[in-house]
Order: C-alpha cells, then sequence, then structure tokens
C-alpha cells in the first residue's frame, strides 16, 4: 500500500470548484495586486488568530523578515532564536546583519527552552545586544510561551513568534494570575504564518501573513510591504516587495473555514498512531518514541477543547532512523527528517557557531523522523505505517 507524506490532492476534491470560481473572478478582474480580495482575507485570519491585525505578505520567510525590519533589528543587535528549525528563522536574522544567539530547545517538545533562554540572560555578557527574542512553534505545537514572554518583559526584547507551522495552535498563557488560551501569534509582538502548499493552510503556492495587535506597528510592517512607500513613491524607509498575491489569499479564504476539523482529523490521526505504536512494545521497548502533547492534559480540563496541538507534522524519535526511513522509502511510505542538520551546524555559519554545543538540538537532529499525519489518511493506512515500522525492528 503507498502512503505518501502527504496527498494535497485528497484535500482539493471537495475544495476544487469554490477555489477555480475564486480564482476565475481574479483573472477575470484583472486586479492582480493587493486590492479587497487581500484585505478580506486579511480580516479573516485576524478573526482566527484573535488579533488586532493581519498582514497578508509573499511568504512566511518574508513575514519573519519584514517583522524584524519593523522593529528596527539591524546590525549590532542579537536575536535569540532556537538552532532547531527550518534555515529561514537565521536567514532573516542574517540579511538584516543582526547576529543569532542559539538556546537550546526542551527533548520533549521540540520547542526552544525557556529555562536556557532565562539562563543566557543571566549569565552572558552579551545578553544586552539581544533585541528580540524568535520561539519557533515547531511541529504544530506552542513554546512555552508564559515563561518568555515574562522574559521578554524582564529584559526589555520584543518577541517575534515564528508559527509558520502553528496557525491556529493555542497554548495556556498565565496573565495577571489568570490562565486563558491563546492562539498562536496572538502573543508576541508579531506572529508569523507561513502558507507554503503542506502547511495545515497551505495555498496554490507560496504566501504568508504578519499579526500585530500594536497599530503603530502594524502600520510601519505595512510600509514596509510596499517598499517603503508611503504615501506611493515617498520613502521615508526602507521595505520590500512583500505583497501577498490575491491569487492565494482567495484560496486560502476558501480553506480557512475548514482548518479546525482539519486540526482535529490530525489529532484524531496522533492518537490511533500512539494507541497503535504502543500496542506494538517498540515504545516500551525504547525502539521508538512518540510525540508528546504538552498542553493536552491542560486542554482535558476545559469544556471546549482548544486545538493544543494541530500535528503539522507527527514526529517520532527513531532507532536506527536512517536506516527505518530508507526501509519505508522502499514499502512507498513518505517520511522526512525535520531537520538533519541543526542551524549552528549549517555550513553557512562561522567556525565559531559550527564549534557550539547544543546536544538537544543535536540528538533531535540525529533520532527524529516525520510521518504522514494528514487529515484524509484512513485507519488501514495508518495501519499499514505502523506495522511496516514494527516488521522493519522484527527482521
Amino acid at each position: 500500500m503507498r502512503v505518501p507524506l502527504l496527498d494535497l490532492r485528497e484535500q482539493l476534491k471537495p475544495l476544487r470548484d469554490e477555489i477555480v470560481r475564486e480564482v476565475t473572478e481574479v483573472i477575470d478582474s484583472t486586479s492582480y495586486v493587493m486590492g479587497d480580495k487581500v484585505e478580506a482575507f486579511e480580516r479573516d485570519v485576524s478573526a482566527y488568530c484573535q488579533t488586532r491585525h493581519s498582514i497578508g505578505v509573499t511568504s512566511g520567510t518574508d513575514a519573519l523578515l519584514a517583522s524584524l525590519m519593523g522593529l528596527g533589528i539591524g546590525p549590532g543587535d542579537s536575536v535569540l532564536t532556537t538552532p532547531y528549525t527550518f534555515i529561514a528563522t537565521l536567514g532573516c536574522i542574517l540579511r538584516l546583519g543582526a547576529r543569532p544567539v542559539f538556546v537550546d530547545i526542551d527533548p520533549v517538545s521540540f520547542n526552544i527552552d525557556p529555562d536556557k533562554i532565562e539562563q543566557f540572560f543571566e549569565d552572558e555578557a552579551g545578553a544586552q545586544k539581544v533585541k528580540a527574542i524568535i520561539p519557533v512553534h515547531l511541529y504544530g505545537q506552542c513554546a512555552d510561551m508564559t515563561k518568555i514572554m515574562a522574559l521578554a518583559k524582564r529584559y526589555g526584547v520584543a518577541v517575534v513568534e515564528d508559527a509558520a507551522q502553528a496557525i491556529g495552535a493555542s497554548c495556556p498563557m498565565e496573565e495577571n494570575g489568570v490562565l486563558t488560551w491563546k492562539r498562536a501569534g496572538s502573543m508576541g509582538d508579531t506572529g508569523c504564518f507561513s502558507f507554503f502548499p503542506s502547511k495545515n493552510l497551505g495555498g496554490i503556492g507560496d504566501g504568508g501573513m504578519i499579526v500585530v495587535n500594536d497599530d503603530e506597528l502594524a502600520k510601519k510592517i505595512k510600509i514596509i510591504r510596499v517598499h517603503g512607500g508611503e504615501p506611493k513613491y515617498h520613502h521615508a524607509v526602507i521595505g520590500g516587495n512583500f505583497r501577498l498575491d490575491p491569487i492565494q489569499a482567495v484560496a486560502l479564504k476558501v480553506k480557512l473555514p475548514h482548518l479546525p476539523d482539519w486540526h482535529k482529523a490530525r489529532r484524531e490521526n496522533a492518537k490511533v498512531y500512539n494507541r497503535l505504536f504502543e500496542q506494538t512494545g517498540l515504545v516500551a521497548s525504547g525502539k521508538i518514541k512518540l510525540p508528546v502533547a504538552v498542553y493536552a492534559d491542560a486542554a482535558a480540563q476545559i469544556d471546549t477543547t482548544p486545538d493544543y496541538h494541530i500535528y503539522n507534522q507527527y514526529i517520532i524519535r527513531a532507532e536506527e532512523r536512517d536506516q527505518l526511513r530508507d526501509y519505508l522509502l522502499k514499502a512507498e511510505i513518505g517520511s522526512e527528517i525535520y531537520y538533519p542538520i541543526p542551524l549552528h551546524k549549517q555550513k553557512c555559519m562561522e567556525p565559531q557557531y559550527n564549534a557550539l554545543s547544543m546536544p538537544e538540538a543535536e540528538k533531535a537532529a540525529a533520532e527524529t523522523l516525520a510521518l504522514p499525519i494528514y487529515p484524509e489518511l484512513t485507519d488501514e493506512m495508518l495501519t499499514h505505517v505502523v506495522t511496516t515500522i514494527t516488521e522493519f525492528y522484527r527482521q
């Protein structure tokens, strides 16, 4: 049985006619840059993410870049982030002439460890140069934003949430002694989303969004989005061409109302995987370790279950990971390694970064494997994945 890592055709089938109709309307309108269609989608995203403003941009990468530009990050500044994420997070820091500061991850959630952030600020001489923190909500689960936002307030630094994999994900956050559930992107100074086709909310090409609560910061980023022109052809600042395409906006607007159901389906698939893997004995033997939804217990305490994990990826830790992946490939089962090389070990980095020790990130890079988790998977397909992995370890 063939089980791809992702099958967008199944998602497209019930939505195709509506998407084609909306895209055709854009084509016939000859309004191809920004406009009402983009603004309508931005309003929908603001309502969904519980933020005052949404700013459509060209990609998740440009969402990060424009956010840092809006916050005035540049040469001489440092930006603290995780070494275990996609290169875009790092690339945006370097493109502005700022210096990345890496803090290791929590081995359970794979997100940046707030205790290590605190340790850095307390111990490191260069901490005063840090102007922003970029927590990455990896795999569809929020970082510990209660602790991160408290540290940011204490040390006077901005927070840019890299929520490229986490639109709609929620986490419990304590504010003034009250516990509330907050959506990814709504807690920091900005939140950044990617609409790359493989994301839970994926477009028919590239696209991204910045969500903001501060009116002045939102206004500044909107100007940066159009080459810094305000009014047109008058440039007090340098920006970029970061505009969201209206064709992407209408396709995404069709998909957005389905997102809660897709999130729920991914969580249900994760539960099936967990149950099946537990029955194999592979977990008990330590051959594999299952992903942990760190906010699941808190979510169970309230009447309406929030999207405590949206499973952009279902990640296991596996012994003989690379051999297992080869075995799955031969069996026509999709898998992927997110990410095989931590950022501090990348060849594009300077030697002093390559020499850093980030043991948890390095261990995760050597052990983790993403399995198919998309909503349209059948129980038969999920069972086949687990059976095939069991066969690998018992051969």
